[in-house]
């Protein structure tokens, strides 16, 4: 059964709209954030961990496996997108994961009207995809900082011995 609060957590666009509204009753601050999460690592630990610090509730928003292949290339994802929503339901600050196909979240960002907009420290909040929608609403895009030495490209090498 505690898998099925799990799979409760991976939602679709308008169950995840209905949620929304629902929180945003309740008066909850609402951070989104999103990625390919390939290969969940600590470096994605800390930084969702984080990203959940600035709210309430945290919706991830995941790049399909096509999506994924059109940014990274015909190697990747190294895990499915089915793997990828279930691996991040799991932990426990984080309250709902949805997929997108496109390259970017925009439409995505556009339904959810988070509260808070995060992604990582390679990127400046004014290059944000989104940012022009969540300010306009009076909302916060922030960037966190990276934890030094963890990603999936990394991890990836050192499997090929690269």
């Amino acid at each position: 059964m505690f898998f099925d609060r799990i799979q409760s957590k991976v939602q679709d666009w308008g169950q995840l709209a209905e949620t929304a509204t629902h929180w945003r009753v309740l008066g909850e601050r609402i951070v989104f954030t999103n990625g390919c999460f390939d290969i969940l690592h600590y470096g994605h630990v800390h930084y969702l961990a984080a990203a959940r610090d600035l709210g309430h509730r945290l919706v991830v928003g995941v790049n399909s496996d096509a999506s994924v292949r059109s940014l990274k290339g015909p190697n990747r994802p190294i895990q499915d997108e089915r793997t990828r929503l279930h691996l991040l339901a799991s932990l426990a600050f984080v309250d709902a994961v949805v997929l997108f196909e496109e390259d970017t979240p925009y439409d995505l960002i556009a339904l959810l009207r988070p509260d808070v907009l995060v992604k990582g420290g390679d990127w400046q909040p004014a290059q944000i995809v989104g940012a022009d929608l969540v300010l306009a609403n009076g909302g916060e895009v922030r960037s966190l900082p990276f934890v030094e030495g963890f990603s999936t490209t990394r991890i990836e090498a050192k499997i090929l011995g690269k």
